[in-house]
């Protein structure tokens, strides 16, 4: 037996092309520049590294290029016409407003790393940034948030320090 789905108007009109309204050109010639960017960015960096055989310019190289095609395709849609709208997801609606107190609290993790890793460490930047990251989405357990990042934050200070890459010190306040 074979079952029809019946599709529903939200899902027609998602494929269906603009009428007439303005296309948003601008999206994916952002998207062009930051992967040109990040290319460019390439050309300082080293391909190889001295501990292994891929070096930081070749992941940024990989991500440079991964932009630069998305950036493409995303004009080619644009171009056939396709819309761009905000789409559900499972714990989210696209007619609702952004929750700006998550937003700004993912956006303080970002930034946390660069004011406090060489004072504070990377265990306690860690643990400040995950426990962050958590709280923009939603946790409520700051506690056992802070724990994990602390726990992610040592293994990945002592994996590096394996590996030979001096990331500072471990605790620089306690003198570690």
């Amino acid at each position: 037996m074979h079952n029809k789905q019946s599709q529903s108007p939200e899902n027609e009109t998602a494929a269906t092309p603009v009428g007439g309204g303005a296309r948003p050109w601008w999206l994916g010639i952002a998207v062009v520049l930051l992967g040109c960017v990040c290319l460019y960015a390439t050309t300082t960096l080293p391909a190889t590294a001295q501990y292994a055989a891929i070096g930081p310019g070749m992941f940024v190289t990989v991500a440079g290029g991964g932009l630069l095609l998305l950036g493409i395709l995303l004009l080619i849609q644009i171009a056939r016409g396709e819309r761009f709208e905000a789409q559900d997801t499972e714990n989210a609606s696209g007619h609702l407003p952004m929750d700006k107190r998550a937003f700004f609290t993912a956006l303080a993790a970002t930034i946390v790393p660069a004011l406090t890793m060489q004072v504070l460490g990377l265990p306690v930047t860690a643990m400040l940034s995950f426990m962050l990251v958590a709280r923009a989405f939603g946790s409520k357990k700051i506690i056992m948030d802070l724990i994990t990042g602390a726990i992610l934050g040592s293994v990945c200070w002592f994996l590096f320090s394996r590996l030979g890459l001096q990331l500072g010190g471990f605790l620089p306040l306690a003198g570690f």
